[in-house]
């Protein structure tokens, strides 16, 4: 199977979660709105009933999503990450050479992302510069207000 996605078990837990929410609570009310819509005549000119139709088209392409990403979804062991470099779920201390100003992230997939929570993804332009760094290593990390200079203090899992 080619296309694997590696998760937390957090991460995995929140996508079933949602594709549990679209198939007991979205889909029927989508059915609901359809049955409705069909309740009020003529389908040629109705517009209730071709935007449900088309609402309930786009639902069940997410739900079908949902599930091919469930599907080749693996979890990933959090005991088996080397911390001797910053990867993918990395937690990382780094600080600021500059200001001195300290910062701690883990570096997530894009679909586990929360700033607000420390959770970067491995695409941003930081992780993407510490990826591959060992403790006591200092990167430069292009950002669009220019060139910010970090030492790595710490990682762990």
């Amino acid at each position: 199977m080619e296309d694997l996605k590696y998760y937390t078990q957090e991460g995995l837990d929140a996508l079933k979660r949602e594709l549990s929410q679209l198939e007991s609570v979205e889909r029927p009310k989508i059915s609901q709105a359809i049955a409705e819509a069909r309740d009020k005549g003529d389908l040629s000119e109705n517009a209730e009933y071709d935007a449900a139709k088309e609402a309930q088209g786009l639902l069940e392409l997410k739900i079908a999503n949902l599930r091919n990403l469930i599907a080749k979804a693996r979890v990933l062991d959090e005991s088996k990450i080397d911390i001797s470099k910053v990867l993918i779920y990395s937690i990382v201390k780094i600080r600021n050479t500059k200001n001195k100003m300290e910062m701690t992230y883990t570096l997530v997939p894009e679909s586990e992302s929360d700033f607000k929570a420390g959770k970067i993804s491995v695409s941003s332009p930081i992780a993407k510069t510490l990826i591959g760094h060992s403790q006591g290593d200092v990167v430069v990390v292009q950002a669009p207000a220019g060139s910010m200079e970090f030492e790595i203090l710490e990682i762990s899992r």
